[in-house]
């Protein structure tokens, strides 16, 4: 009985659906005609890049610079991984002379790009030759001592030490005494040293000494001992590099003083940001940003620039000749967004 009905209902709804098909029929030609389907939105095409691209850096001989060369290293595959038709050439040097020597023989195997982080600005000559020869140059940080590029991109150097020095002075309260470490001379070193005296001026503080570490943390301590010696009373050390101040630290500990009250460095070396993320030293409270993935930006820059292509959303037909990124105040609020787990760790 069951299967009778079930197949007497299916019939049924047969037959229904049959009427109502043939009453829409009958009423098609009075009803309003069926929008036409969209056309299909034309696919994105890719943008496809080619070209051989030099990259020379200093060796990786302290933490930051081995961070500069770990995304050296990281933006190539990328671009490799998408764009097979781009070919990159990175060499890495432990001097000037090296360096120098390096770019030369870049020149030799023609590239058509050239990406230079400086050892410092006496590389002046060798980048101009590049630049004067064709190739499309990005130079980067240290910098070249007249205009030689196409690009120049670079971190804040004045924001970057006068967001620390500003700090430094909130932390004492206005007034208090400062030694600084400095870099490698250089451009970029002149700019940061300059910034600091004058902000410390500004409010308040007063710097005791300022001497090169090198951006070294073995020479950094070298320097610290030295003031420790010089100077009975020291409120903070201004390194503005997170290498020297490790090395400035080490000198402090083991110096069995208890006077000092800030160690700032910068560049948000990962250790020192952890530091900081568990609050961990009392002495190290924040840090600067001085991203070393701005020459994997620099990579990117050479890439588009040599393939004539601009940023998205950029009106002008050639990339901006000068870039400079912001340098940003780093504490345990706000460290989280600057720690990168995997830095370092490229295979």
């Amino acid at each position: 009985m069951k299967r009778i009905l079930s197949v007497t209902m299916v019939l049924m709804l047969f037959a229904g659906a049959f009427m109502i098909t043939g009453c829409a029929k009958e009423e098609a030609p009075m009803a309003a005609a069926a929008p036409a389907p969209a056309a299909e939105a034309a696919p994105v095409m890719e943008k496809s890049y080619s070209g051989k691209i030099g990259v020379s850096l200093p060796t990786a001989t302290h933490g930051y610079m081995g961070r500069v060369n770990w995304w050296v290293q990281k933006s190539v595959k990328d671009w490799e991984e998408k764009h097979p038709e781009l070919e990159f050439l990175v060499v890495s040097a432990d001097s000037v002379t090296k360096q120098a020597s390096d770019i030369e023989d870049l020149m030799i195997k023609e590239i058509d790009a050239l990406v230079c982080f400086p050892f410092d600005s006496s590389l002046t000559a060798v980048i101009e030759k590049a630049y004067n020869a064709g190739i499309y140059t990005v130079v980067l940080d240290r910098g070249a001592t007249k205009p030689v590029y196409d690009v120049y991109i670079s971190n804040d150097d004045e924001g970057y030490t006068r967001e620390g020095t500003k700090w430094i002075a909130e932390q004492l309260g206005n007034k208090g005494k400062i030694v600084i470490i400095e870099g490698i001379p250089s451009v970029i070193n002149s700019i940061r040293v300059d910034t600091i005296k004058e902000t410390a001026a500004k409010y308040g503080l007063e710097v005791l000494d300022s001497q090169p570490g090198m951006w070294n943390p073995e020479k950094a301590l070298a320097v610290m001992e030295n003031y420790l010696q010089k100077y009975p009373e020291i409120d903070a050390v201004y390194t503005a590099d997170d290498d020297m101040m490790k090395g400035a630290l080490q000198a402090y500990k083991e110096s069995g003083r208890d006077d000092i009250k800030i160690f700032l460095g910068g560049g948000a070396d990962k250790e020192i940001l952890k530091m900081i993320m568990d609050d961990s030293n009392p002495l190290v409270k924040a840090n600067v940003t001085y991203p070393p993935d701005c020459i994997a930006t620099a990579v990117g820059l050479a890439v588009l620039g040599l393939n004539d292509q601009v940023f998205e959303g950029f009106y002008q037909k050639k990339l901006p000749i000068r870039i400079i990124l912001a340098a940003e105040l780093v504490t345990k609020e706000n460290a989280d967004q600057y720690y990168v787990e995997d830095e370092l760790n490229f295979q």
